[in-house]
């Protein structure tokens, strides 16, 4: 039987977000509805709510969450009712032409539930990235499930739904960090924050955190930047050339997503270094290079969506981490807050005063 609970709703856009009734239905074959325990206020939420990604208003908001299921539909052997689960935006289909090629982190074709949640006047509402998370229960497809240590921290956990994992795979999967590189990451947010953590964990031996804010920077420093640059007193292409001897970085991470910070990313590498875009340009962007650098410099040029993870893969290994005392995903979580703190969370995000706010329910 469908059931009502409170939720986070970007109505229209631009305007503030309200807590309305949402109506969840009973999960279909291949769905499953999960009692969310915690969730994440990433900057993607609020581009949904400025229209910075569709405008398929209203947006039910709210997807880097972790929770436990509640009930699944027929067919469904990923998970099971009772089960602590983080959510993600990557249930791969295993049939598109990634998948087939054994290469499923880049699934072209992943699964969101069939079923609509609605207002209570029947409105159709459109999930955040096909999860919509800042609500008691929502209605997923299983796929998007993944079974964790139900030990960890429920607030801790569900960062790995999106904004860390996106961090800790742009360093490791993306960027192919390892043991004894160099690395730059230019933005000290939270997935800065998190590409920093992961090229830790990767081995790296020297890691450069570049921001403007110094509290982001002492904040850089916790996650295993062994060096920081304020970019707005000096020159970050020129010291990051003076901390590696001249040459420049292995990897140099942009977890930004402007061109001018994309290009001191591009001229702070090494030779056949790699440069990855994590950080989430605005559509009317546009970037120029030299072509003969791009040529003579070598090396590659990545994005990295979603950390290019496999949930299946990735979150259970990283939660492990995370309970052996090697990976500080608390250290994310600069507050806790309730549903109907969501909008004003927004703005301390927007006034960099939190690397994560997290609602807990």
């Amino acid at each position: 039987m469908p059931q009502t609970v409170k939720g986070v709703v970007a109505m229209t856009k631009g305007a503030a977000v309200t807590i309305e009734n949402v109506v969840i239905p009973d999960p279909g074959p291949g769905e499953a509805v999960v009692t969310i325990q915690a969730c994440g206020v990433c900057h993607t939420d609020l581009h949904y709510r400025e229209g910075g990604i569709n405008d398929e208003f209203p947006f039910l908001l709210g997807h880097e969450a972790s929770g436990l299921v509640e009930s699944v539909g027929d067919g469904v052997t990923e998970v099971a009712v009772g089960d602590f689960v983080i959510l993600n935006w990557r249930a791969v289909c295993g049939t598109c032409r990634s998948c087939v090629k054994g290469k499923p982190q880049y699934c072209f074709s992943t699964f969101n539930a069939e079923q609509k949640m609605t207002l209570e006047d029947g409105t159709e509402l459109s999930p955040a990235l096909g999860i919509g998370a800042f609500v008691e229960k929502t209605l997923v497809a299983a796929g998007q499930c993944t079974k964790v240590d139900p030990e960890a921290s429920p607030a801790a956990a569900g960062l790995l739904g999106c904004g860390v994992m996106a961090g800790i795979g742009a360093a490791i999967n993306t960027g192919g960090v390892g043991r004894g590189d160099s690395v730059a990451v230019f933005g000290c947010g939270g997935v800065g924050d998190a590409a920093i953590a992961g090229s830790k964990l990767a081995g790296a031996s020297t890691i450069i955190a570049v921001d403007i804010d110094d509290q982001k920077l002492e904040w850089a420093k916790g996650f295993g930047a062994t060096h920081t640059i304020n970019s707005g007193a000096v020159d970050p292409v020129a010291r990051i050339r003076e901390l590696t001897g001249g040459n420049g970085v292995d990897v140099a991470i942009d977890a930004i997503g402007l061109p001018e910070v994309y290009k001191q990313c591009f001229e702070a590498r090494d030779l056949a270094g790699t440069v990855v875009l994590v950080g989430v340009p605005h559509p009317d962007m546009t970037i120029e290079l030299p072509f003969i650098d791009i040529f003579g410099r070598g090396g590659s040029l990545k994005s990295s969506w979603y950390g290019d993870c496999l949930p299946a893969r990735d979150f259970p290994m990283l939660i492990d981490l995370y309970r052996q005392g090697r990976l500080d995903l608390d250290g994310f979580v600069s507050e806790t807050i309730a549903l109907d703190e969501v909008e004003a969370a927004f703005h301390k995000m927007e006034r960099g005063e939190v690397l994560r706010s997290v609602v807990v329910l």
